[in-house]
């Protein structure tokens, strides 16, 4: 008994000595570049608003675009290097939805365009297209349903 004692003692020990720190710094880089993204998107959004187009089109025009510099980023190699530093805070915005498919289309580029990049493109995305469009599908006809 006294030596089951002694081994807990010892584990947590262990635990407490190689128990990572938590690094701050990461927080505020990922609320900082989030913010810098989407302030982009705003830019983005006031420029074709600006050009007469509705708010609809120009939200429309603004995901375009925001997808777009996200996959070009992506294929530059820059997005990556923005995603080490930024943690979250270039994951959430529709950018990182355009990284994660973009990486994945690169990976797999090898293998050819049918079997490798179109076949692997949506391994990590994919997941989040099926939840997004079942979940609002299963919403909107509830909302059907309540509203008629």
């Amino acid at each position: 008994m006294e030596s089951n004692k002694q081994n807990i003692k010892d584990y947590k020990e262990v635990v407490k000595k190689n128990k990572p720190t938590p690094n701050k710094s990461h927080l505020y880089m990922s609320f900082i570049v989030g913010g810098i993204i989407c302030m982009i998107g705003q830019f983005i959004n006031n420029f074709f608003s600006r050009r007469g187009f509705s708010m609809l089109e120009a939200a429309n025009m603004t995901s375009i675009a925001m997808v777009f510099l996200g996959s070009l980023l992506t294929g530059l190699g820059l997005y990556d290097n923005i995603g080490k530093k930024a943690g979250a805070g270039s994951i959430v915005p529709i950018t990182g939805f355009a990284n994660s498919i973009v990486s994945s289309a690169m990976e797999f580029q090898k293998e050819g365009y049918i079997f490798g990049m179109a076949a692997n493109m949506f391994k990590i995305a994919g997941p989040v297209i099926v939840f997004g469009v079942t979940s609002s599908s299963v919403v909107g006809l509830i909302y059907f349903i309540l509203t008629r």
